[in-house]
């Protein structure tokens, strides 16, 4: 028996290690412009597997990263980087996660990570429509390349 549950606790973290070890990580840079845009993520939209990681690179000041409210898996975690900070976030939970530079977000700063399969994409389209215009435009152009 203890033989068996020695086997069992070696194989789970054989797998452990193996879902790590696969894991990637992305970066996004926080900008005041690129290519003609003022306040953007570079890049605005984002494919991941689950389990892997994003880097909000503070490339320029005044920014930060952080989810929208209504713009979230289910049973995903939400967060928030701080300003000026270079963070690291690990998404896990498959879909679409809506991301904002809290003070630029009326000028249109905003992303989407996909994880997986997106699955939540209607409900992220609802909450869309409820943004401010250049957030809301933004967010509607770029769910048009999610298929």
């Amino acid at each position: 028996m203890k033989v068996f549950l020695k086997s069992i606790l070696l194989a789970s973290a054989g797998i452990a290690l193996s879902v790590s070890a696969s894991a990637k990580e992305v970066s996004v840079k926080m900008l005041n412009q690129s290519g003609g845009e003022k306040y953007v993520f570079d890049a605005e939209l984002v494919r991941l597997k689950p389990g892997d990681s994003l880097v909000f690179e503070a490339t320029d000041r005044g920014h930060n990263a952080e989810t929208i409210p209504g713009m979230l898996p289910q049973g995903a975690k939400r967060f928030k980087t701080g300003f000026n900070k270079s963070e690291t976030v690990t998404f896990s939970a498959p879909g679409i996660y809506g991301v904002k530079c809290l003070p630029h977000f009326g000028l249109g700063m905003i992303a989407f990570v996909i994880v997986g399969d997106p699955v939540n994409l209607e409900e992220v389209k609802t909450a869309a429509e409820k943004l401010p215009p250049k957030a809301k435009a933004r967010a509607l152009a770029l769910l048009e390349q999610v298929k």
